[in-house]
């Protein structure tokens, strides 16, 4: 076992939560404290009502979650929101949310992970916010457009999407994990005309025509189970923990 606050620092100094400024009203860090003890560490995109449930009941008592709690304030607990908060406290269960520190983490963050899952050398970033690089640019493969959708149908068999008007041997590929519409209307100015992301909105399907780009929205929530997953393993590693992946059935 391991004391909370020791894992806490762990995590606030691995992430480099202090350093990274997220969307306005969103909140890293511990967000539900337990008994101050943790046995078993979890991992999980979202702070979910269903997520809370399985880690109480797989014994974990402190659940790593990307999506996490707060991202407006002030949250009003009633209703759905007091009944995830009350589960969390019946089952002395610490929750720890990190949002972008874990998607422009150099290392463990989602968008390099992804990268490195697809076997792709990062080269530059770009889509900077707050003075972060958000999203990853690597080095197009050799064997180009097709060798990518190979890799990402492999990769995300259920939530893999392409949309194909760019290049053909693409030099400089743009990933960005979650939400991509953000890093759209910058890809050329970039030099990057094929982008490998979560989501996008119907209009980009249009876009990469007039544009001439390669989008592939591959699901939101799966290409965003990388950087929990790391964390959680590094802290399991340093503080001799179990730990487990709890997993969502979500193909957006």
């Amino acid at each position: 076992m391991a004391k909370l606050q020791d894992i806490v620092a762990f995590c606030d100094q691995r992430t480099r939560q202090s350093e990274i400024k997220d969307f306005d009203g969103a909140y890293n860090g511990l967000q539900i404290e337990n008994n101050g003890i943790v046995k078993k560490v979890g991992a999980a995109v979202d702070a979910g009502q269903l997520p809370f449930e399985s880690a109480i009941a797989a014994d974990i008592d402190f659940l790593i979650c990307h999506h996490g709690l707060y991202w407006t304030a002030p949250i009003p607990l009633t209703g759905s929101n007091a009944r995830k908060v009350k589960t969390a406290f019946d089952g002395n269960l610490a929750i720890y949310g990190a949002h972008l520190p874990l998607d422009c983490h150099p290392e463990i963050g989602n968008n390099a992970l992804l990268a490195k899952e697809l076997g792709l050398k990062k080269i530059d970033t770009f889509l900077n916010y707050e003075g972060n690089d958000m999203a990853t640019v690597a080095l197009g493969p050799m064997g180009g457009r097709p060798e990518i959708s190979k890799k990402l149908q492999a990769l995300f068999p259920q939530t893999y999407h392409a949309i194909e008007y760019g290049s053909e041997k693409p030099k400089r590929i743009g990933i960005l994990t979650g939400s991509g519409q953000s890093a759209v209307p910058h890809m050329l100015a970039n030099g990057i005309d094929t982008l490998i992301t979560g989501e996008l909105r119907q209009h980009h399907f249009n876009m990469a025509q007039e544009l001439g780009l390669n989008l592939y929205p591959c699901g939101h929530y799966a290409t965003e189970v990388f950087g929990v997953k790391a964390l959680a393993a590094e802290v399991a590693f340093k503080f001799r923990l179990e730990w487990q992946f709890i997993e969502q059935p979500c193909r957006l």
